[in-house]
């Protein structure tokens, strides 16, 4: 086995082998957890740096495992997978940092840390799949090992949102399965290509358009289901029962990012765009999710919780995504890849505060929130920068996103898209900046709970719980402000752009 064969087993064995240390522990050993914790984050971290400058340079990596004839276990490490890998390593390392914190004094804390360690083995595997197989082994195993992190607490509320989401993802799981079968009777394989696999396929005249469609059909919905696009989205509400670092991990890291990442995968290296647009399967795509976009922004809007009306928030927000990989050309594809990761940093941080306003001060609803900003200031500058970038406001990561989405709706000639990004904008305005007023304006209330003063005094927070929304939130407004760095996330998705479609500027 060659170094660039065995670098994608590496990135996967630095969760893998921690997390099932980690099982082992006793929960009263938390400085040894803590260690393995983070040796693997940042392990993690340097392989991908490692990867980074590689696949830059044009290296190669690689690597199969015949499973059965005809199908292979494949990895396979390019620059949109790298995208997504490098969000995820970054953001499983503040989480980590976060859950430490927060889970201080929860029992079966080795429980979790073991499965969220496998979490984020699943998207890394996710993420470096080199075909549908690969990529729907994955697929489930982040199923099956968030579901024990959604349920953490034991109630039967947060049983109940459990089931719905398992039930939710293992129906969508089925679907992609059958599509992956159907595909791979036909074709012989599934494995991820530039410019898709389909057009040949078409050419030989071995299937039907029409076939082509069922199938397109059966894969968006099987990973749709954890992108949350209406109407599959009924899941994500239900799992606001998880701790905050578990919702951090759903809505910013791992699982709606994942349905997108999925999207992003079948339109462009199983369909190929060009091929995609020609069969009129990325106009229903992009109506599907404008009505997500606006549906999801809606319904924030009436959410008095805290948490649920920031899930709404990501059911409309992930759609972003979507609705860039649907608008045929090279900038709504850039707007797309760009709020891939835009999305995670803002989103993460918000779920970051609302978990410091749980844990500290006992605040779960939006109407509770009054003054939270004079006994919380750090915490609130922080949701208050993320929840501008949602809005896109100018010089936060949010602006970027939006400009490059409509600048790729104007050049498809899809000006209806425009008005529903900015219908989506005047709505995050609705539903953001009330809290941002109730928390910095409103005068605080005669007392906080003493429960909770007895824990804190006068302090901000526990400092493990407000250094990961800091960093998350300077994040926000340094890749809005340096936007043309060479190492923005805006470079990294004009260069994976110009493997779709060629060079961007003729």
């Amino acid at each position: 086995m060659t170094l660039n064969e065995a670098l994608p087993l590496a990135v996967l064995a630095s969760s893998l082998l921690p997390g099932l240390v980690i099982f082992l522990l006793p929960d009263a050993w938390t400085g040894k957890r803590t260690a393995l914790n983070l040796l693997g984050a940042f392990t993690k971290l340097v392989l991908i740096v490692i990867l980074l400058v590689g696949v830059h340079g044009g290296a190669d990596y690689d690597f199969h495992y015949a499973v059965l004839p005809g199908l292979d276990l494949v990895f396979k490490v390019d620059a949109l997978g790298l995208l997504f890998m490098s969000l995820s390593a970054i953001l499983w390392l503040l989480t980590t940092l976060y859950a430490i914190g927060y889970l201080e004094e929860s029992p079966q804390r080795s429980r979790f840390f073991g499965f969220f360690s496998l979490c984020v083995t699943a998207t890394m595997g996710i993420a470096m799949a080199g075909n549908l197989f690969t990529f729907f082994i994955f697929y489930e195993l982040l199923t099956l090992s968030t579901f024990p992190l959604v349920v953490h607490r034991g109630t039967d509320k947060a049983m109940n949102g459990g089931t719905v989401y398992l039930v939710y993802t293992l129906t969508g799981g089925a679907l992609l399965l059958i599509g992956i079968i159907w595909l791979h009777q036909l074709l012989g394989h599934s494995d991820f290509a530039h410019a898709g696999i389909m057009a040949d396929l078409e050419a030989t005249g071995a299937i039907s358009g029409g076939q082509l469609k069922m199938i397109f059909l059966l894969l968006i919905t099987g990973v749709g289901v954890k992108a949350a696009i209406v109407p599959l989205h009924g899941w994500l509400p239900q799992a606001m029962v998880a701790p905050a670092p578990v919702s951090a991990l759903l809505h910013a890291v791992a699982v709606v990012k994942a349905g997108a990442f999925g999207i992003i995968r079948i339109v462009y290296e199983i369909y190929g765009i060009e091929f995609a647009q020609s069969l009129e399967l990325l106009l229903p795509l992009a109506v599907v999710a404008a009505v997500t976009i606006i549906w999801g922004s809606l319904k924030a809007f009436f959410q008095d919780d805290l948490k649920k009306r920031l899930a709404f928030s990501t059911i409309s927000q992930v759609s972003y995504i979507v609705l860039g990989v649907a608008l045929f050309g090279p900038l709504g594809t850039i707007g797309g890849l760009v709020h891939l990761v835009h999305q995670g940093i803002m989103k993460i941080t918000l779920f970051f505060c609302a978990g410091n306003y749980a844990e500290t001060l006992g605040i779960h609803k939006v109407s509770e929130m009054n003054g939270v900003g004079r006994r919380m200031p750090l915490t609130t500058l922080a949701f208050t920068i993320a929840a501008l970038g949602m809005m896109g406001a100018p010089f936060t990561a949010g602006a970027i996103s939006k400009i490059w989405l409509i600048e790729g709706a104007r050049a498809a000639d899809m000006d209806w898209a425009i008005w529903v990004l900015w219908t989506s904008s005047l709505l995050n305005a609705a539903y953001f900046l009330p809290i941002v007023w109730r928390s910095v304006f409103f005068r605080a209330p005669l007392a906080w709970p003493a429960e909770h003063l007895s824990r804190y005094g006068w302090r901000e927070t526990a400092w493990l719980l407000l250094l990961p929304p800091l960093v998350t939130a300077a994040a926000t407004l340094v890749t809005g402000i340096f936007v043309t760095s060479a190492f923005s996330p805006l470079a990294w998705a004009q260069f994976i752009a110009q493997q779709e479609y060629g060079p961007l500027v003729p």
